[in-house]
């Protein structure tokens, strides 16, 4: 039998979608194919894509072209296009883009080797069954980047019927992975150096409900923090209104449990709250915010917003400007509506312009940045832990993130450090502050 071929792969969207990617990697590469980052020595490339949005699609759909071209100018025979896009356009991309010979859906990435097989041997294929997501046992996978830090996906599809949203349709159900396959992943992961594990899913808070009947976050928080080698524990997507008072005692009383919670909000007004189809109120928001900062002082707390949301009038995005001005997130993100078809949302009436969603954007993206600057001027002459990463083109600095940063979406910590601290989480004197990054000196 001859040498198999070489294989690329471009992920695209979010970290639950690079998770995805790394467990067709490591599929792949046990398979005996050997994997390239470089396209033009690809004889195979998979894109794997994101089709939340309508910005997303459209880098889906440049980079599906882009890759294509190497059929002429590189070496590749199969183009693969997996994940959410496929999902949802499945027949249009087969008609629109001949040069795609494959496609998987978001519930049939482990038919990836089978399809990679019959797509070299020259015939067409595509695997697009429900978006059920499945959790066979403990995958392969083989990480992307190297570091300290890697994503832990605990749980696939969402139950929530957001009006906006289309990740029902992209991804299905809520589906919890078995407790017990986290915790071996996890042991290897952290086996494998990772002193961060990053936990997502689309909604992390309904974890087990539907393997075990109830909110089993803080139950598998518990377990990981017992793990040897794991150092913090970090949660994304947690949804409000299902933050247990269990779950706020684990991140008090856990150290490896970071003080830091993404809860995304989206809004605060009473109408809009109602059109998006969103269980919470601001009354019950404030509560919970001012719990939290009870219970966990030092607690860093990330949301995001959507503004120029159908019907949003001047006096709705006044309120939510004013609560976010009142309440001082440490972290606060923004994206304006995205109009996507076979939402509920399409339809209402109301609809903004591009240019006033972008208006908006721009004044509450102004105010969270004059909060986030204020936040980080805070740290002046305090100490922190950083988790140190890599290296940076300015001599004498490396750069890592603190407890308050999440990676890829939050700020940086650059610090005075040798190199025999990169991997590591040292102790640094905060010297420099920005709107979103800090500056400091390694204590020791």
């Amino acid at each position: 039998m001859g040498e198999k071929a070489k294989v690329g792969l471009v992920s695209l969207g979010c970290n639950k979608n690079l998770v995805d990617s790394e467990i067709m990697l490591g599929l792949i590469e046990g398979a005996g194919y050997t994997l390239v980052s470089n396209p033009e020595e690809a004889e195979a490339i998979i894109v794997n894509t994101c089709g939340f949005i309508e910005s997303a699609k459209r880098e889906a759909i440049e980079t599906i072209i882009a890759m294509g071209q190497y059929k002429d100018m590189g070496r590749c025979r199969s183009l693969l296009v997996t994940g959410c896009l496929v999902q949802r356009y499945a027949n249009e991309l087969l008609r629109e883009l001949p040069e795609i010979d494959g496609l998987l859906g978001t519930g049939d990435f482990p038919n990836i080797v089978p399809a990679l097989e019959e797509t070299l041997a020259g015939k067409r294929c595509s695997f697009t069954g429900p978006p059920k997501a499945i959790f066979p046992g403990r995958w392969p996978r083989f990480l992307s980047t190297i570091g300290p830090s890697t994503y832990l996906k605990i749980a696939e599809g969402c139950s929530n019927c957001c009006s906006y949203c289309v990740i029902p349709q992209l991804r299905g159900p809520l589906t919890s992975r078995p407790l017990e396959e986290i915790v071996q992943e996890a042991e290897a992961l952290a086996a494998l150096g990772n002193k961060e594990l990053v936990l997502v899913a689309q909604d992390t808070t309904r974890y087990g409900e539907d393997l075990y009947g109830k909110q089993a976050l803080p139950d598998l928080l518990q377990r990981l923090a017992a793990l040897d080698g794991v150092s913090w524990l970090r949660l994304l997507y947690c949804y409000p209104s299902r933050i247990s008072p269990e779950l706020i005692q684990v991140m008090k009383e856990e150290p490896k449990v970071l003080k830091y919670l993404d809860m995304p909000l989206q809004h605060v007004s009473k109408n809009i709250l109602e059109k998006m189809g969103r269980d919470h109120s601001k009354e019950g928001i404030w509560a919970l915010i001012n719990n939290l900062r009870e219970e966990i002082p030092a607690i860093t707390i990330r949301t995001t917003f959507i503004v120029g949301f159908p019907g949003e009038s001047t006096k709705d995005f006044s309120e939510l400007l004013d609560f976010i001005a009142e309440v001082r997130f440490d972290r606060a993100g923004f994206f304006t509506y995205s109009r996507e078809e076979g939402t509920p949302a399409a339809t209402l009436p109301g609809q903004l312009s591009p240019k006033e969603k972008k208006t908006r954007y721009a004044e509450a993206m102004k105010l969270q940045q004059a909060i986030s600057r204020e936040k980080n001027w805070e740290w002046l002459g305090r100490e922190m832990d950083v988790l140190v990463e890599k290296e940076t083109p300015e001599p004498g600095y490396l750069v890592g993130r603190s407890y308050r940063d999440a990676p890829e979406i939050d700020g940086l910590v650059y610090v005075q450090a040798p190199e025999t601290t990169l991997g590591n989480i040292i102790k640094v004197r905060i010297t420099g502050a920005s709107e979103y990054d800090l500056k400091g000196s390694c204590l020791g």
